[in-house]
C-alpha cells in the first residue's frame, strides 16, 4: 500500500540572504596583468603621459616589457611618439655589493631630490629567479615614504636574467619617464656583478656604492667596475663605523689614482655616507651636479648618450637576430642534429656553427 508524499513543517527556516561576490576581484586582477582586454591607442598613451599621467605611464611601461607581439607594435609607438619629449634628465646608475644599503640610500637620496623641487623616477631592478623566472618586486615595499611622495615615481622590474641585471627595456622606460616630465632618473641594479657595462651604457653618471669593514676592501672588487664609477660612496659610515668608513675611502682614493684618466676629464671622486642618518647625501648630489656641469661644458654629455644610443641600436640588433635564430624551428631541429654530432666527435663545434648559420641565411659563410 503506498503513502502519499506529505510535506512536513519545519521549525528550521532559511533565508534567502543577499547574492554573495565573485571571489575574483576583475578590478583587482585587471590592474596586476598591467593591460586590461583593451588596449588604448598609441596616441592616448602618448598624450597621457606628457600630461603626468601615472597609470597610463605604468601601463605603457608594461607594454614595453610584454613580450607580445601586438603589445610590442603600440610600444613601439608610444616610444617614438614620446622621443621628442625625452632627455631631459639626468641619468644616474647605481650598484654595489648586496647589502650595501643601496635601496636605503636611493630613498635618503630621492627624498633629498624631491626636497629640492626634483620629480624623481626610480627604475629598481629586481633579480629574476633563474628556475622559476618571477622576481619579488619588493623595493616599493623598502622605499615606503619615497613610494608615498608625490614627486616620485619607483617602477621595479623583472631582471629577467639579462645583461648585468638591467631589464631588456630598461632604457625605452627611461624615454617615458622624461616624457612625463621625471628630471632625475634613478637605475638600481641588482648588485655587482661582470656585466655592469649595461647600466654604465644608459646612464650619465655611475654611482658605486661600497661597505667599510667587510674585511679587504678592495677584495673581490672587480678592476673594471671600479674604473666606470664616477663616483664612489661608502654607505653606512655611521656611529663606530665611521672611523673604518674613512679609512676604506683613503684606499679607494689612493686605488682610483692608478687608473687611466677617464674620457668624461672627470677625476672620479670618493665620499662617505649614511643613508639612515642623510650624512653625506647632500655631497654626493653636489658631487653628481659638478659632474654634470663639467661634462656639459665639455660636450662630453651629450656625446656620450649619442654614443649610448647606437650602443642599443646594435644591441637591439643582436637581441632580435638571437631570439629568431632560436625561435625558428627548422633550426632548433637541426641544432638538436649538431648537438648529437658534437657529442659524438663527429663534428667541431666551429664546423657546427657555420653550417646552423648558412641554414639560417641560406649561404654559407
Amino acid at each position: 500500500m503506498s503513502v502519499p508524499n506529505k510535506k512536513h513543517k519545519s521549525a528550521l527556516k532559511v533565508m534567502g540572504g543577499i547574492d554573495q561576490p565573485s571571489s575574483v576581484n576583475e578590478e583587482a586582477a585587471g590592474k596586476i596583468k598591467g593591460i586590461g582586454k583593451k588596449t588604448g591607442l598609441p596616441g592616448e598613451y602618448v598624450n597621457g603621459i606628457i600630461s603626468g599621467n601615472r597609470m597610463l605611464l605604468s601601463k605603457a611601461i608594461t607594454l614595453v616589457e610584454s613580450s607580445l607581439e601586438k603589445h610590442k607594435v603600440i610600444a613601439r609607438e608610444v616610444i617614438e611618439g614620446c622621443l621628442p619629449y625625452s632627455g631631459k634628465s639626468v641619468r644616474i646608475g647605481i650598484t654595489g655589493v648586496p647589502g650595501v644599503g643601496k635601496s636605503t640610500f636611493i630613498e635618503s637620496f630621492g627624498k633629498h631630490l624631491t626636497g629640492l623641487g626634483h620629480k624623481v623616477a626610480v627604475l629598481a631592478i629586481d633579480p629574476s629567479s633563474s628556475r622559476s623566472k618571477g622576481s619579488i618586486l619588493g623595493d616599493k615595499t623598502r622605499m615606503e615614504d619615497l613610494s608615498t611622495d608625490k614627486n616620485a615615481f619607483i617602477r621595479p622590474s623583472p631582471s629577467g636574467g639579462s645583461l648585468g641585471g638591467v631589464a631588456r627595456k630598461t632604457r625605452e622606460t627611461v624615454i617615458l619617464c622624461e616624457a612625463a616630465g621625471f628630471d632625475t632618473i634613478i637605475i638600481e641594479t641588482v648588485g655587482v656583478g661582470q656585466s655592469e657595462t649595461a647600466v654604465h651604457s644608459m646612464t650619465d653618471v655611475f654611482l658605486l656604492l661600497m661597505l667599510a669593514g667587510a674585511g679587504d676592501e678592495l677584495q673581490g672588487i672587480k678592476r673594471g667596475i671600479m674604473e666606470m664609477a664616477d663616483i664612489i660612496a661608502i654607505n653606512k659610515a655611521d656611529g663606530a663605523n665611521k672611523e673604518k668608513a674613512e679609512r676604506a675611502r683613503v684606499e679607494y682614493e689612493n686605488a682610483i689614482r692608478l687608473f687611466p684618466p677617464s674620457p668624461s676629464g672627470w677625476d672620479p671622486r670618493v665620499l662617505t655616507c649614511s643613508a639612515i642618518t642623510k650624512s653625506g647625501v647632500e655631497e654626493i648630489y653636489n658631487c653628481i651636479m659638478q659632474y654634470k656641469n663639467l661634462t656639459r661644458e665639455n660636450n662630453f654629455f651629450l656625446s656620450n648618450r649619442t654614443i649610448q644610443s647606437k650602443y642599443w641600436m646594435r644591441e637591439t640588433i643582436n637581441e632580435y637576430l638571437n631570439l629568431s635564430f632560436y625561435g625558428n624551428p627548422e633550426i632548433c631541429s637541426f641544432l638538436k642534429e649538431m648537438e648529437e654530432k658534437i657529442t659524438g666527435n663527429k663534428i667541431s663545434p666551429f664546423t657546427a656553427a657555420n653550417l646552423l648559420l648558412e641554414r639560417y641565411f641560406g649561404k654559407g659563410m
